[in-house]
């Protein structure tokens, strides 16, 4: 990989696989061919051409490998897999489960069969405040009690969302309405005003799909995209980057083949860093009425920082005025650690369809808990009432099994449809359990008026992310839009600023962007993911605040520092012996 040897005394960049892998060579990946040949090019190709979660997963092996013998530890922080969890709703559920297996057996029970009927609803409320007060000082019932009068205040009928709670946790039906149960859409838009909107609820409640996580509402938006003729192969769209990496790689699939524009964060501030926020001239080449959809994470991924009021202002003024029919996804799932974050669905709904998912705040990947929000008044809708009638006729062919009057049908719905390639439309829908969690997590944060969580995760991130860059040898200024979930270090941008322009001149002229992670990979057992393939600088890393304990960060802070110098040393050593 590295194009003559690494600087000190370090050992090569790679060593080969085991033995085992050695004799099965057809197993093995082109890059774990060219590791066992101790062929550096061919593995920087490999490597070049694979996203930065595979070139994750092989640096996670090669850590473990250099660990081997050693008294180190593997640090991965390539993963934003956070290291905490929620625990008072799941505590919540798990109670409810009881509740409702007792609900179940109240209407029917064969005990030597383990079978009973499914719950009742007439009379659910009472019976569930019963069973909360038989469990006295248990914090999870005073939860689930707190949770029943703040829905009873707000006008809900205790029967109806309770049955929808005990029926939901059993599982005992399919999903109806398959895009969302009714209560947990009402629990879930008031708890986006307060996660994503800055408290500022819409004018109309919005439409809600729950989705398994939110890189299945990412699949769903783009194939209904693509099926209701909203973007078409060719079509041009604009991405703004650094981004989530499949937003990158969606666009160039076959199925999609889209002309993508790159709007780049790439303002910085006073002392040289990067701001990461968007110029004008970025921001204008949306004002070209030909793109016809715009792709955001916000806060940004890898970056992490949200887009400011001056970004906000000219994006809505350019939509509004130039770009009027452009749809927007924007994707907000780390919009909670932002203070007073406030998402592009509040200030042009009409456009917009937020991604929301749980997984991150809630410490909750493997619930798989997302929604997908959009204005009951959209540019979806409109759009596609207004494509020619070919088109709506192909539309009512694919749909002519769902309804006769398609025209009527939303896109938010035909989402759902499609979802299951519409034939299974029937049986489409987030499992119910898992939407009766999603309302008890989202009730947990209605219900802390004070915000305690919130800050608590808040500073959480920052702490690591502070304790990070002090051991990198620099105190980052406060900065209210920057969430610290991801924090992304422009190694060529701080190379320079430790060593100077001449060393990182050098430093490219040898290496390739990709060495410094593989290196600190095997030698060090820290893992990030290379910042290229997020479209972020070259030579950059992404580090997750996330996944790894307060303390660990202090170590990669040094390591990456460490290794800067080593290359450092190395070039001094050699320029000294150029000059003798």
């Amino acid at each position: 990989m590295t194009k003559e040897k690494p600087p000190a005394d370090t050992a090569a960049v790679v060593a080969g696989p085991s033995p085992a892998a050695a004799d099965n060579d057809a197993a093995l990946t082109p890059a774990e061919r060219a590791i066992l040949a101790n062929d550096e090019r061919g593995l920087e190709e490999a490597l070049g051409s694979m996203s930065p979660f595979e070139v994750k997963n092989l640096l996670v092996k090669l850590a473990r490998e250099g660990d081997e013998g050693t008294t180190r530890t593997l640090l991965n922080a390539g993963r934003g897999n956070p290291n905490w969890i929620n625990t008072l709703p799941r505590e919540g559920f798990f109670l409810l489960g009881q509740f409702a297996m007792e609900e179940a057996k109240r209407t029917s029970s064969l005990a030597a069969f383990d079978l009973a009927g499914m719950p009742a609803q007439e009379g659910c409320a009472e019976r569930f405040l019963a069973f909360l007060a038989a469990h006295p000082g248990d914090k999870a019932a005073a939860f689930l009690r707190r949770c029943h009068d703040y829905l009873v205040d707000a006008g809900l009928p205790a029967d109806d969302f309770v049955h929808e709670w005990t029926s939901g946790i059993s599982g005992d039906l399919y999903p109806y309405p398959d895009r969302i149960l009714p209560y947990t859409q009402e629990i879930v838009n008031r708890y986006l005003t307060k996660a994503v909107g800055d408290g500022q609820a819409p004018a109309a409640p919005y439409d809600l799909f729950a989705t398994e996580g939110g890189t299945a509402a990412m699949c769903y938006l783009f194939y209904c995209l693509k099926c209701n003729y909203l973007v078409n192969p060719g079509d041009r769209i604009a991405l703004m980057t650094p981004i989530f990496t499949p937003y990158l790689n969606i666009p160039e699939l076959n199925d999609y083949d889209l002309d993508v524009t790159y709007i780049q964060a790439s303002t910085t501030g006073g002392d040289g860093l990067h701001t990461w926020q968007y110029p004008d001239s970025e921001l204008d080449k949306l004002r070209d009425p030909s793109i016809k959809l715009l792709c955001l994470v916000n806060p940004s991924n890898p970056p992490s920082v949200a887009m400011d009021d001056a970004s906000r202002a000219k994006l809505i003024d350019i939509v509004r005025h130039d770009n009027p029919n452009l749809i927007i996804i924007s994707d907000d799932v780390y919009g909670t650690f932002v203070p007073h974050y406030r998402s592009l669905l509040v200030d042009l709904p009409y456009n917009t369809a937020c991604v929301y998912s749980f997984s991150k705040y809630f410490g909750a990947t493997g619930w798989r808990l997302a929604v997908i929000a959009t204005a009951q008044q959209n540019v979806f809708d409109d759009r596609i009432a207004a494509l020619p009638a070919h088109k709506k006729q192909a539309l009512a062919a694919r749909y002519a099994c769902l309804t006769d009057a398609i025209e009527k049908v939303k896109f938010t719905d035909r989402m759902v449809a499609d979802s299951r390639l519409v034939a299974l439309n029937g049986t489409a829908g987030l499992g119910t359990p898992q939407q009766v969690m999603m309302a008890l997590f989202s009730l947990y944060d209605l219900l802390d008026t004070e915000n305690t969580y919130r800050a608590k995760m808040q500073e959480l991130v920052q702490s690591r992310l502070a304790l990070l860059w002090k051991n990198l040898g620099w105190t980052l200024e406060p900065d209210p839009l920057r969430a610290g979930y991801y924090s992304v270090i422009d190694l060529g941008l701080w190379a320079t600023r430790l060593y100077g322009a001449d060393f990182f001149a050098w430093l490219k002229a040898r290496y390739n962007s990709l060495d410094i992670v593989v290196r600190l990979a095997r030698d060090t057992g820290v893992v990030l993911m290379d910042g290229h393939g997020f479209d972020a600088p070259d030579w950059s890393v992404r580090v997750s605040l996330a996944n790894l304990d307060t303390a660990d960060y202090a170590v990669i802070g040094q390591r990456i520092a460490a290794m800067l110098a080593e290359y450092a040393d190395a070039w001094k050593a050699e320029t000294e012996a150029a000059r003798a």
